[in-house]
Order: C-alpha cells, then structure tokens, then sequence
C-alpha cells in the first residue's frame, strides 16, 4: 500500500487551494490528489477589490501539467471509494488503497435535480454538464429553467436566439442574493425597450424591515466565475431576439415526454418533453435545465466511525477545518463551519468561500505535520463577501447584505439609477452592517470598512447614498 502525508479527495477549487497552502508551509510534504476527472480547477485572483473581496478566474489545467508543478505530488485520475480512519488509509474505485497522515475531503456538491434520471433534465454544476448543455442547445428552440441561484440568473442572461421559461419558486429574481428592488432593475435593464437615456440622475429611496416581514433563506451555490465565457450558449432560432418568461411562485408538478390530452388540439408543435406546473398550466420544450441547489457530497466511513453532520447535510468542521473524526480534514460545499463565526461572516455554498476554505483548511494540515501551533483563523471569514455577474453587470455582496441575523429589523438605503448602478446599504442603529452594489460603483473598499469598523454614520441617514457626497472623503 502506497502511503503519503495528506490525502486530498477532490481536484475542485477548495481541494487545489489546500494543496498550494501545504506546499507553501511543507514544501518536503508527499500528497496524493484523488480527483475524478482528468483536470483539475484553479482559481487565480482576477482583481483584488479590497483587502476581503477578490474577482475571481477560474482555470482548468490538465491533472498532468499540474501535477508537474510540484515534486512530490501524485494525481490519481479516480473516485473515492471508501475511507478507514482508524486504520488511516482510502479505497479508491478501482479498489486501490492508500495510507494517509491527514486526509483532506474537498469532494464538493452534487445538483438537486427536480426528477432525477430523467434523460430530459439536465443539472447545471460542473464544467462537464456545461459542456453538455452547450451540446443541446445546438438543436434547441425553446428550454425551461428552474431554479433562482446565481447559476440560473447567469444563464438566461447568456443564452441566445432560444425561447427561455424561468420557473421559480419566488417572488422575483435571484432572490438568493438580492432583494425584490435589485430584481427590478435587473430586469429593467435587460428588456429595456423605452428609448429613454438610461445615465439620467440617481433616484434614492429609504425604507424600514420589520421583523414581521417575510425573511431571506441564505443558500446557494455557484458553477465559478464566468463560467459561460468558454461556451457558446446558442440555441437554433436564427437571429431571433430570445424571449424570456418568467413564471413566478411556481414549481412543477410533473415531468413527461408523452404530450398531453390537454395540447392534442391546441398546440400543434411537439416537443421532446413536457412540463406541468402545480397551477395545470403545461409547457413544452425541448429540456429541462435544472439549477435548484446543491447537496454536500460525504464519503462513506468505515470501522463503525461517522461524521457528525449539520443541519444542511454537510460534514462540520472545527476552527482548523478539521472533522469529528481525527486527522480528517474538510474544506468547501462539502463542510458545514462548526465555530462560533464572527457576526458579519456566514457560509454559502459558493466558490468564493471554497478558495479561502481550502487555503485555510491546507495551512492547518501543514502546521498540523510540522508540530506547529494552531494557525490563527484567516481573516476570510471576518466579512461576507462575493463577487459576481448578472445580467453583464459587477455584483458585490458584502456582509450581510439581505439582513441575515438582524431580525428582521433595519433600514435600507437605497439609490438607483437606471441602467447603470443599483446601491442598497443595509443599516441598523446608525451602523453599516452589509450592503449590495450592482454595476461599478467604485465604493467596495469604503462600505467593506464601514461595516468592519462599524462607524456612526447617523448624521448622514439616508444622504450617505447621495451622487453629491463623496463619502470616501469622510470614511476613507
């Protein structure tokens, strides 16, 4: 049996990241990588924001080139079977075994699919499905979309000459991470049609939550950053403008390739499958793509041992990213953070947090080996940030930036103007606690210190947000 000092399962962003933190520390360090693909994924920072928010690439590098990159690296090209952690070592598909020191579980997250098996439905998660969706489009006229996360937002703004439905359980738009008014102007922006000059001056408005509104659900996930460039997501209508609808607070009853007696008369187009939402209301097209979220990927214990698990199925981890279980480690969609976090930071299932997770997580391996002390927790997890696109706009969230763990109870600073930038602050007793910015707002590292710093800013109210007040003059 082959033996080495970290085991990492998962050739993922948060699995990589760890590796190049171990070999930062413990360059001598004998690792093997068990992924299941023949590439792996690294995320290289694009543009670094503030000292908290980076913009991220994500790069796919074939596990042979990579694994040149470091001397005492081996990459094995398989799944994981089993893991034995009293006796210390893995089981891989092949029926393979290999004894590790530390293991490290980066094994991600797989899709929820609404009817899994279903040759129709496709789950949108890795590169490969991407790939395989790029490769139905080239027949496609018209295709449903479910789900409201951040993957499903970015693609019905990518798709092109193709009929689009969006189901979604809600009231608006990638409610996951923005609020009904960012939606609005989300979707302003995208089927503007009025002729109207778009940079005209901002408007700003005010209002109060109370904690007998309805609450944002924190969840979700993404496929990486611009994970569309590198596809062509065009379906077969010519060059016809695509039509989007969008069906709100709607989820499907039933999923069928047979058309039903409903349509035999009064639609004379057939398509591949068939969908029946909870209202009776029946689409067709040609599939279904399904983006509603993720679930943690554990692997199997042996030696009568378990992982203790949280609330959303994912292994929980202490402040050094390690398991119930001794010597094993885990970083990314696969853990649930199991430490008293501070109060601007919580966990999402997205690739911004897997880089920092698996950075943290391969630093307290090192140390670990090295018999060094416990590594103080990164400063990544002070501040909830993420950055992304929709709708060909920047989206910076930082703290909480929808009111997560204020009760229901805060004041929202709003100025809009259209067709160019969307600013929500989130305030409570005079104090910044998060804040969303949509288009280039240039004011990320100002709000990023205003809620670390928790500075008054009373004496401007909801003038904080006016065009005329340069507040990086007064908080810089």
């Amino acid at each position: 049996m082959q033996s080495y000092d970290v085991v990492i399962i998962g050739g993922g962003i948060a699995g990589i990241s760890a590796l190049e933190q171990i070999y930062l520390q413990h360059p001598d360090c004998r690792i093997l990588l068990l992924s299941a693909g023949s590439y792996v994924k690294v995320a290289i920072t694009r543009l670094k924001l503030t000292r908290n928010l980076e913009e991220l690439e994500v790069h796919e590098k074939p596990s042979q080139e990579f694994s040149q990159k470091y001397q005492n690296l081996t990459i094995v090209s398989a799944t994981l079977h089993n893991i034995y952690p009293v006796s210390h070592y893995v089981v891989d598909s092949s029926g393979i075994k290999y004894a590790y020191q530390k293991l490290c579980i980066c094994s991600g997250a797989k899709p929820k699919l609404i009817e899994f098996g279903n040759p129709h439905v496709l789950g949108l998660r890795d590169t490969e499905s991407a790939a395989e969706l790029k490769n139905r489009l080239s027949t496609a006229k018209k295709i449903c979309i479910v789900g409201n996360g951040g993957i499903a937002t970015e693609l019905v703004h990518e798709l092109k000459h193709i009929d689009v439905v969006w189901i979604i359980r809600q009231k608006y738009i990638s409610s996951t991470f923005i609020d009904a008014a960012a939606a609005g102007f989300l979707l302003e922006s995208m089927a503007d049609s009025t002729g109207e000059e778009t940079n005209k001056p901002a408007t700003s408005l005010r209002y109060t939550v109370s904690s007998s509104d309805t609450k944002n659900e924190v969840a979700g996930c993404a496929l990486g950053p611009n994970w569309h460039n590198s596809f062509n997501l065009s379906g077969t209508v010519g060059n016809q403008a695509k039509n989007i609808s969008i069906e709100y607070e709607s989820e499907i009853k039933s999923i069928t390739d047979e058309k039903p007696k409903e349509m035999l008369h009064s639609e004379t187009e057939c398509w591949p499958v068939y969908v029946t939402m909870q209202s009776g209301k029946i689409i067709g097209c040609d599939f279904i793509v399904s983006a509603t979220g993720v679930s943690p990927t554990v692997p199997v214990l042996m030696e009568q041992l378990e992982f203790q698990l949280g609330a959303d199925g994912g292994i929980l981890v202490d402040d050094t990213m390690e398991t119930s279980v001794k010597d094993i480690f885990a970083a990314g969609d696969v853990c649930c953070v199991n430490w008293s976090v501070a109060f601007h930071w919580f966990q999402m299932r997205l690739w911004s947090q897997a880089r920092p997770m698996g950075f943290y997580a391969g630093y307290c391996i090192a140390a670990s080996l090295l018999n060094e002390p416990k590594p103080l927790l990164d400063f990544s997890f002070e501040l909830f940030t993420h950055v992304t696109r929709f709708f060909g706009f920047k989206v910076v969230l930082l703290g909480l930036f929808n009111g997560q763990k204020l009760d229901g109870d805060y004041e929202a600073f709003v100025r809009v103007t259209k067709g160019v930038e969307y600013l929500k602050l989130v305030v409570r007793d005079g104090k910044v606690h998060g804040a969303v910015l949509i288009g280039d707002t240039e004011m990320e590292e100002t709000l990023e210190n205003l809620i670390l710093d928790q500075l008054d800013i009373s004496q401007f109210g909801e003038n904080l947000l006016s065009p005329d007040i340069d507040i990086d003059d007064y908080f810089d």
